[in-house]
């Protein structure tokens, strides 16, 4: 008898081939494949997210892509609501939900059943503290956090002012640190993790070339587009690896193999960084090469998972 409200989470470090092995699982198990991808949830940002393809998303249905505009504002807490309410339609029609994605902690929440905290409905407090930044240096507001937060200003790199502002705003609406709001309630369905991985020295090569084709395809054009629609590069969705380097090549501030240098060495980062929220030692994950054949060891523990009560 099959598992009545099963997930399968397929997920791994960037470049690494998610899209394209997710695809004819969800195919083969009737499934459909939520995205959880903090980028891909925006419209026109398509060619530097490798978003996939229409003739992919054709294949099967794919939920949370092309969901709000660059100008949206979208947080964790919002996302969660959003993914757990498509689970929970793709459960009602007998279905398996593959939660696909490289974003550690929109996937960790989801599987973990984190309680995000409280979102303000006012923008006044972020506007002041992002003019102290700008105006006085990352800095500042990271000093800040630490007065009130100290684990949380320990763990949020100081550069990334946005998510230190939110930490920061976190404690001005509710008295309370972020870090002591994390709050756990396990999920009601019954989950599969399979991590994909390569050599790291393997996966900076994918990413490399990646980088190439998203230039050739057009990725200074779609980011030139989004600027002129309005979007602009000061928004946290075009803070994105990549976009920010593009926009800023645009307005004349860095050449252009100056800026896909940059990209380079963002997109490393950020493997490392994903690195801590999939670790290699994770009993809860079960690692895969992602090398020819592999979906049919996949398959296999898919299968026996879902069909199998131990």
């Amino acid at each position: 008898m099959r598992k009545s409200q099963p997930v399968i989470a397929i997920l791994g470090p960037t470049a690494v081939g998610k899209t394209r092995i997710s695809i004819p699982l969800a195919k083969q198990f009737e499934g459909e494949i939520v995205s959880v991808d903090s980028r891909l949830i925006y419209r026109g940002m398509d060619v530097g997210t490798a978003k996939p393809t229409f003739k992919e998303r054709e294949q099967v249905p794919h939920h949370l892509i092309d969901v709000a505009n660059p100008d949206d504002t979208w947080n964790l807490a919002k996302f969660c609501e959003a993914a757990l309410n498509v689970i929970h339609d793709i459960h009602s029609k007998g279905k398996v939900a593959f939660l696909v994605g490289g974003t550690g902690q929109y996937l960790r929440a989801i599987l973990e059943g984190w309680t995000p905290p409280p979102s303000a409905e006012s923008t006044d407090f972020r506007e002041t503290l992002e003019a102290t930044a700008a105006r006085r240096g990352y800095e500042v507001v990271h000093r800040q956090l630490q007065d009130v937060d100290p684990a949380s200003a320990s763990r949020i790199d100081p550069r990334n002012v946005r998510r230190v502002i939110r930490a920061l705003e976190i404690f001005h609406l509710t008295g309370m640190p972020a870090s002591s709001q994390r709050v756990k309630k396990p999920p009601s369905f019954e989950i599969l993790r399979i991590g994909l991985t390569l050599p790291r020295a393997e996966l900076y090569q994918r990413i490399d070339q990646r980088i190439d084709l998203m230039i050739e395809e057009g990725w200074i054009e779609e980011v030139q587009e989004l600027i002129d629609s309005g979007i602009s590069p000061d928004l946290p969705s075009l803070s994105a690896i990549g976009y920010a380097q593009l926009a800023a090549h645009l307005s004349g501030e860095m050449d252009l193999d100056s800026a896909i240098v940059e990209i380079r060495r963002l997109s490393r980062q950020f493997v490392r960084r994903q690195a801590n929220w999939f670790k290699a030692d994770d009993p809860e994950i079960q690692w895969f090469d992602a090398v020819s054949g592999v979906e049919e060891r996949i398959t296999a523990v898919i299968e026996h998972w879902l069909y199998n009560e131990d």
